[in-house]
């Protein structure tokens, strides 16, 4: 039988996630806050401490306005954390990319996590991998 999106279980597993969103996000922002940085300011440094991208794709990663974007890399580029650079596969396109300062303040950041890192732990590699397969999938990703 198909679950309905009010069964008791839907509902749950609904308050739990949004449970663990909410406490991620506020030590995020407590972290950043260490760091003179707005919770958005942080994430998207976190983000790009990754992988070098595009603005666009940022916006989509983060499921806000490019707009909003171009605004939090601009103060993290005068913080001097991000820089624009060509991107060396299509030079008419900019990569918003770390300094080795906003890499050291992203590994600052992920270091202060301590909410999504400790529960974590608890689990084994093989339930961690689960769990990030499903998320993947709600998600609409391709699992690896």
């Amino acid at each position: 039988m198909a679950s309905s999106r009010t069964d008791p279980l839907t509902l749950d597993v609904i308050q739990l996630i949004g449970g663990v969103v909410a406490r991620y996000h506020e030590e995020y922002d407590r972290a950043a806050a260490t760091h003179a940085l707005t919770g958005a300011q942080a994430r998207v440094l976190g983000l790009l401490s990754l992988q070098p991208m595009p603005m666009r794709k940022v916006a989509r990663k983060l499921k806000c306005e490019p707009s909003n974007i171009t605004g939090i890399v601009d103060r993290l580029e005068l913080r001097g954390l991000v820089e624009r650079r060509p991107d060396p596969a299509d030079r008419r396109v900019k990569l918003a990319a770390p300094t080795e300062e906003g890499i050291r303040m992203a590994e600052q950041l992920r270091d202060a996590l301590d909410f999504a890192r400790e529960p974590l732990a608890e689990l084994s590699e093989a339930e961690r991998t689960v769990l990030r397969d499903l998320l993947r999938r709600m998600l609409g990703e391709e699992t690896a």
